[in-house]
């Protein structure tokens, strides 16, 4: 099997394994990225990660946790062949001969390759996503009627036939595209160069092939956590954007979201959900990884 095959069959692996284990903490942190700033003297929707849960348990039982799982969950073989087989490629690129393993730098920027071819697919998925996911604190803090607060949608399909109709097109899908961009090229690429050098560093050497499932999990875990501390503002950033009202919009772009943001909340309301997506960069990123090694180990 060639390597981009291999890449690809093992990254579909990964991919679903990562998000069967971190969806519900993702459900969570845009729950409260996307709540609406609370009125003077008003508490918030939610007042942390687990009110969040608990309210979302109570309105709509463990499966509100998945909402917006079927849009992710049906692009996970594409986005997963394109992240890893860019990834594989450049390393080929990068690689002087065959087996001689790459430096940190090199596995940075081979992160950051990947996750600019990513972010096409990544951000009319995450749209669709966030839509599901916040339309329910959307629709109860909404007094103004607004077009994305008052439309239910009824699954991925039917999210995608509105933005088509209703929201420019094709165009429409790609709401956020520059925060999805400056969130995935320096995430993957930090995220690829803190895996490679944990790896090293439990090893002792750039040769990791004896590494067991255990510090491979951990590698995961600590590449995870480094992806969402590097540009977690930027996902925050996207996630208004994306669940914005197209035909009242409350943000005029990314660098306007960001100043008004800081206005009305302070560096903290960039950081709004950074303690589920901190708790699910850890197991999710784990999962992947080892599912992953293991699938690429098994093909040779």
């Amino acid at each position: 099997m060639a390597d981009a095959a291999k890449d690809l069959a093992s990254g579909t692996v990964g991919g679903a394994a990562q998000l069967i284990v971190g969806h519900p903490f993702d459900t969570i942190k845009v729950k409260l990225q996307s709540q609406p700033a609370p009125a003077p003297g008003q508490p918030p929707r939610y007042t942390g990660a687990i009110d969040a849960v608990k309210q979302t348990f109570a309105a709509e039982g463990p499966k509100g946790l998945y909402k917006g799982m079927g849009a992710p969950l049906a692009t996970v073989a594409a986005f997963n062949a394109v992240l890893f087989t860019v990834r594989g490629q450049m390393e080929g690129m990068f690689r002087s001969e065959p087996g001689v393993p790459l430096t940190i730098s090199q596995q940075f920027l081979c992160g950051a390759g990947a996750g600019f071819a990513v972010s096409f697919l990544a951000c009319p998925t995450e749209l669709i996503k966030c839509r599901l996911q916040a339309q329910g604190a959307l629709a109860g803090a909404s007094t103004t009627g607004s077009v994305v607060a008052a439309v239910k949608y009824g699954g991925p399909m039917d999210v995608a036939r509105h933005v088509l109709r209703s929201e420019g097109g094709a165009r429409g899908l790609f709401k956020g595209l520059f925060p999805t961009f400056a969130r995935e090229v320096p995430g993957n690429a930090t995220m690829f160069a803190a895996y490679e050098g944990f790896k090293r560093f439990l090893a002792g050497g750039s040769d990791t092939s004896s590494l067991g499932q255990g510090s491979l999990i951990m590698a995961g875990g600590v590449a995870g956590a480094s992806y969402w501390g590097f540009v977690y503002p930027t996902d925050v950033v996207k996630s208004v954007l994306q669940v914005d009202d197209y035909r009242n919009p409350k943000y005029a772009g990314s660098m306007d979201a960001f100043r008004k943001i800081l206005k009305a909340e302070g560096v903290k309301g960039l950081y709004k959900g950074f303690g589920p997506a901190m708790a699910r960069s850890v197991p999710a990123n784990a999962a992947c990884f080892l599912a992953y090694e293991m699938t690429r180990s098994s093909l040779g």
